[in-house]
């Protein structure tokens, strides 16, 4: 089987399968886990680099406005990789390369015996359906069915360790840090298991851009914050952007020093197998106390912010 990976979800599902010595391709996203180095990349983004959130929205709100790809198909690496089966999505055309740019590039190639496995998410139950489909794709099922059940075995164990904690703190999840953007899809059911109580979306729901007066309104006890794409190091990079774009004055969470930014490069972003722990993140921020080891686990991909924008680790407390 020869497998291309235009997303990196994608990428970790196939390698949490065990066929990553069958990958003939990736994304240029594509940066987990180690020993992908040296294969054929996929894909190339079309904007050019942007310093700030804010100029990246802009950026990407003028190519889609214009009905362009935010990404491009390198046809030639395409063609040379010679794929049986290429796994791609249509959630998010701003995630990764469009599923009808997908579908012409196959058509070019002028191959029939190419598979295309489409992704598209937006649920839980959604992203264990997905790690089947593709497990079903590849040639590997059985695999697909014991990957979900020790996948969901985890979250079953989170969620009842939750279930225990004294109270639910009213999380809000940010997406997005200029305009303030709020977490969706499942991202909801996430700070749910975690124990807590989400804030502005629902299940399914795709982030919303929030008005500073619709910001105003709120008053969480944990702010999330984790950009989509940016690792931790990247937003910390924005850290003086927050008393701005956020009631910082007014914030509970930032009072009481419950603000944290996270790697959402690598996690929460990404509906792949570490999905699980993101919400074993997620829960370390709604109740430190009682996920002490979680805040140990993932203390390199986490910081907390108190309201002087100092930074302190995440297995401090």
């Amino acid at each position: 089987m020869r497998i291309a990976s235009l997303l990196p979800s994608a990428t970790e599902i196939v390698c949490a399968l065990g066929a990553q010595s069958e990958l003939v391709g990736v994304s240029h996203e594509c940066d987990f886990p180690e020993g992908l180095t040296g294969l054929p990349v996929l894909t190339r983004p079309r904007l050019r680099p942007a310093r700030s959130s804010r100029e990246i929205d802009a950026a990407v709100r003028d190519v889609l406005r214009d009905a362009l790809a935010v990404y491009d198909i390198d046809l030639d690496a395409l063609r040379e990789a010679r794929p049986d089966v290429i796994v791609t999505q249509d959630l998010c055309d701003v995630c990764a390369v469009s599923f009808d740019d997908v579908r012409a590039a196959v058509a070019r190639l002028a191959r029939r015996d190419v598979r295309i496995i489409n992704l598209r998410p937006t649920r839980l139950d959604d992203i264990w359906a997905d790690i089947r489909r593709v497990a079903e794709g590849i040639g590997r099922a059985a695999g697909g069915e014991a990957l979900v059940e020790r996948l969901r075995a985890r979250v079953a164990a989170v969620a009842a360790r939750a279930a225990a904690a004294p109270g639910r703190p009213r999380v809000l999840a940010v997406e997005w840090i200029e305009p303030v953007m709020i977490g969706g899809t499942w991202m909801p059911e996430l700070i749910t298991l975690a124990g807590g109580e989400p804030l502005v979306t629902r299940p399914g729901e795709h982030a919303p851009t929030l008005s500073p007066a619709a910001l105003a309104a709120l008053d969480p006890d944990v702010v999330m914050i984790k950009p989509c794409g940016f690792t931790l190091e990247r937003t910390l990079d924005e850290l003086d952007l927050l008393p701005r774009v956020l009631p910082w004055a007014t914030y509970r969470a930032v009072a009481q020093g419950r603000v944290y930014i996270a790697d959402g490069n690598a996690f929460f972003n990404r509906p792949g197998p570490r999905i699980v722990e993101s919400l074993e993140i997620l829960a370390a921020c709604a109740h430190p106390a009682l996920f002490a080891d979680a805040r140990r686990a993932h203390a390199r991909s986490v910081a907390r912010i108190d309201a002087e924008l100092r930074r302190h680790a995440f297995d401090d407390g």
